[in-house]
């Protein structure tokens, strides 16, 4: 499977592109609380949409997955990076909440780098619920600290152990995959 241009004009592509303006939109908006929380309910809304819509209609390629995993990573730094330097959250705090992210990274690359892991992810384009919900407790905890809501503690704990079980998820089953192809 190989990489074509043409694939990000196809509006799962499009709906991945589009967290990159999302990001910066964040950034600028972070200390108007109800725009951050729009931007980050939008970019939620692409999250959830471009992998939709990519199975519904067969638009699943290797460069709209691709694309899909490092639009989903730059738009979780940049929202951690803008929360710590507005003095939101801790770099702590922030390390908790990428948890998923930073465990995955070695493994987006790899589905970036390597002809086969595309291909395989191609073949089988399936969601994966643990790394839904683990975004859910992601969105829900940023919104939380934008509004300097109680327990964040908590949440941040919660969204720190579904990320990891979500990394393990998408571990687990890239290895079951690759397995399966030999």
């Amino acid at each position: 499977m190989h990489y074509r241009a043409r694939d990000l004009l196809l509006p799962p592509g499009l709906l991945s592109l589009s967290r990159v303006p999302l990001a910066v939109g964040f950034a600028l908006v972070v200390e108007h609380r109800v725009a951050a929380l729009i931007v980050l309910g939008l970019a939620g809304l692409t999250d959830v949409l471009d992998g939709f819509i990519a199975r519904r209609y067969g638009w699943v390629t290797p460069t709209g997955a691709a694309i899909d995993g490092l639009t989903d990573k730059l738009f979780v730094l940049t929202v951690a990076v803008t929360l710590m330097v507005s003095g939101h959250l801790s770099l702590g705090t922030i390390a908790l909440l990428a948890t998923r992210e930073i465990a995955e990274l070695p493994l987006v690359l790899w589905v970036a780098l390597s002809k086969r892991a595309r291909g395989t992810r191609a073949e089988n384009p399936t969601a994966n619920i643990l790394g839904k919900v683990a975004t859910v407790f992601q969105f829900a905890a940023v919104s939380w600290a934008l509004f300097g809501g109680p327990f964040i503690d908590l949440w941040i704990g919660a969204t720190a152990g579904a990320g990891a079980v979500a990394a393990l998820g998408y571990w687990r089953r890239a290895f079951q995959r690759s397995a399966a192809r030999n």
